[in-house]
């Protein structure tokens, strides 16, 4: 098998020499395992596009509460302001925040989502994605592009770190789905291999430790919210990047020193909901009241 790619540094090594974008790298990778032609991972890859892009449309119109009812409507009420006051982050920020929510809202409702790399952190990659693409018009086959590159962001940390909350908490979900947004959005918008892997290390090493707490053991209070936070870091860890501004700390050692972290992690932070949010009076509360 040719041009198996482990790390970032090798990723980047791979695009200079060989003059390839991480996406072509990526495709490479895929087909020279034997199993599929580039068409048919493409295929997939506007199979999962169209996906999240369904659950958006359904997401914005829904207000159904999710079955514990704690939440459901926060993307209505984000819409609502937004026709009254336009968001200070722009219209596609504004986007951005109402997909986001959109997408983990679908979620919970049991609606058909991609999780990129989980179904808690569903909202961020499609989000940012999406609403970049419609407000410049980038092609379809781009925003697969885009797609495959955040995919291969996903696949590089996965092979030093499970992306699993109960592994290393919500840094392994919500915060590699935003390097992985962050890679997306620099690539539809024209930056380099290096730009891109620097926007991945930025995003990475701004999560470092998030836990993961769920309130009642569901994947709703903090993870919903979240979606439209870590969605607007990609787009911070974008602009840092395409400006040109290096993380002094390589990605390769990032993802280490996070896998790291996700160790010394107590496991009482690590999606079992004891501790952190989970235990504060007003979640005990609420799981008294679903429980009855």
């Amino acid at each position: 098998m040719e041009n198996v790619i482990t790390t970032f540094r090798q990723l980047y090594y791979v695009c200079k020499e060989q003059k390839k974008t991480i996406y072509d790298a990526a495709l490479d990778y895929e087909v020279s395992k034997g199993e599929y032609s580039e068409y048919q991972i493409r295929m997939q890859a506007a199979k999962s596009l169209n996906a999240m892009k369904e659950a958006i449309k359904t997401g914005l119109k829904s207000t159904e509460p999710s079955p514990s009812g704690m939440s459901g409507d926060d993307c209505y009420k984000l819409q609502k302001r937004f026709k009254s006051e336009n968001s200070i982050l722009g219209k596609t920020a504004q986007k951005i925040m109402t997909y986001a929510l959109a997408t983990s809202e679908q979620n919970l409702r049991m609606g058909i989502i991609a999780a990129c790399p989980t179904a808690g952190s569903c909202g961020i990659v499609p989000s940012v994605i999406i609403a970049y693409a419609e407000d410049n018009n980038i092609s379809e086959n781009d925003q697969i592009n885009a797609l495959i590159t955040a995919g291969e962001v996903g696949r590089i940390v996965s092979v030093k770190m499970a992306l699993a909350g109960a592994v290393g908490g919500c840094q392994a979900e919500c915060g590699v789905a935003s390097a992985m947004a962050s890679a997306a959005l620099t690539q539809m918008r024209g930056g380099s291999a290096k730009q891109i892997i620097n926007a991945v290390a930025l995003a990475l090493k701004n999560v470092m430790g998030l836990t993961c707490d769920p309130v009642c053991g569901l994947v709703e209070i903090p993870c919903v919210k979240r979606n439209p936070f870590l969605a607007i870091h990609a787009v911070t860890s974008s602009e840092l990047a395409m400006a040109g501004i290096i993380s002094k700390i390589p990605p390769d050692e990032v993802v280490d020193a996070m896998e790291q972290t996700g160790q010394l992690m107590s496991p009482l932070l690590k999606e079992s909901s004891q501790g952190g949010l989970a235990k504060t009076k007003t979640a005990i509360a609420l799981e008294k009241n679903i429980l009855k």
